[in-house]
């Protein structure tokens, strides 16, 4: 087990910059999630701590040792890949022995942790097969197994469930984590998939642009975004996002919407003062909004046209027309009907955000 710690880290390529100041601080035997879209730098990060790139600037610190110049090998720990990287022409017994064997461990020490490790992924009746006979789920297990099977000071992974089924993933995503529990390694696991990283992670770090916009738990990220970008990120579906000003009326503090104005309740006024007349975003989550079918119940903050309803399941997501914007809505399967043409909206006001227009930062 180790503590990783990411000072000012920045990697270039070229003219762009991949990974822009990054700092972390990883607890020792903690799941920490590298969670962003595309080329936001994810894995540009994850493979500097692994030593396979060599940041141009900052500090990597694994176990209270700074490996900036410390080869890959030497550093303790073990990656898993995307495309399981396994031996074709080995069997998984040898693909199991190999890291024991590339570091001389005696030979029947080498049978015990092979057995070992299999008993501890349910792959023993597989040891004698190669990696072309045996299923995506299950040579996800040998990668896994290769890489636990010498207890490194850290576990690196790269996507390693993109390659499954959906419900394997889900099976796969339950039992990774109940084995990096069981075993107390530190893991840094990078993915593109925000549920997968709610579910999973410790703490997740929110990443775009090559820079860390919020690093949390997943509770605290999900209920108290940092900025624009991560809110509309992190949620399925994702928060909803509505552009306005911020205006004062008879001592309210109201959000225009140009389509419909928006009281803000329970709220610093004394921090609003600085935004008023300025362009804020008005942010709200789909399980947060109420919906009714009758004007007369009163109460309501906006009227919507309802445009599409997309049954989930045992819950329906509602999409509404709310002059140029389409807003999302959770609720029960059963209350919308394809000959409800309107609804009335009340929002829960203490789930409500407002962000900065510009910077997309939060404000409250």
């Amino acid at each position: 087990m180790s503590r990783i710690i990411l000072r000012n880290l920045v990697k270039r390529f070229e003219k762009t910059i991949a990974v822009d100041k990054v700092s972390l601080d990883i607890a020792d035997g903690s799941f920490v999630v590298l969670l962003g879209p595309s080329g936001c730098g994810k894995t540009t990060t994850l493979r500097c701590i692994a030593g396979l790139e060599i940041p141009d600037e900052g500090e990597i610190y694994i176990d209270n040792q700074l490996v900036n110049d410390v080869p890959p090998r030497d550093r303790d720990i073990a990656m898993v890949f995307q495309n399981y990287a396994l031996y074709p022409h080995m069997s998984v017994y040898d693909n199991l022995a190999f890291p024991l064997k590339m570091r001389k461990y005696p030979k029947g020490e080498i049978d015990r942790l092979v057995r070992e490790t299999a008993r501890l992924l349910n792959i023993e009746q597989h040891l004698s097969k190669k990696p072309r006979q045996l299923s995506g789920g299950e040579q996800q297990r040998v990668a896994l197994g290769r890489a636990i099977i010498r207890r490194p000071k850290a576990f690196l992974m790269d996507e390693p469930l993109s390659n499954l089924d959906a419900k394997l993933r889900l099976h796969m995503r339950a039992e990774l984590k109940r084995l990096q529990k069981d075993l107390g390694i530190t893991t840094v696991y990078v993915t593109h998939d925000q549920a997968e990283a709610m579910a999973m992670a410790d703490k997740i770090a929110v990443m775009n642009k090559g820079k860390v916009l919020q690093y949390d738990t997943p509770d605290v990220i999900y209920n108290s975004p940092a900025s624009v970008f991560v809110a509309g990120f992190i949620g399925t579906p994702s928060m909803n996002l509505l552009e306005g000003t911020l205006k004062l009326k008879d001592n309210k503090f109201i959000v225009d919407t140009n389509v419909f104005n928006y009281v803000l309740k329970n709220v610093d006024t004394e921090l609003l003062k600085n935004y008023i007349g300025q362009e804020v975003t008005l942010g709200f989550r789909p399980e947060d909004m109420t919906l009714s079918k009758d004007e007369k119940e009163g109460g309501y903050d906006f009227e919507a046209e309802v445009f599409v309803i997309e049954p989930t399941g045992s819950n329906v997501i509602v999409d509404l027309k709310v002059g140029d914007y389409l807003v999302k809505c959770v609720v029960q399967r059963g209350f919308i009907t394809e000959d409800t043409k309107r609804v009335f909206v009340k929002l829960r006001a203490d789930r409500v955000h407002l962000f900065e227009g510009k910077s997309g930062k939060i404000i409250v």
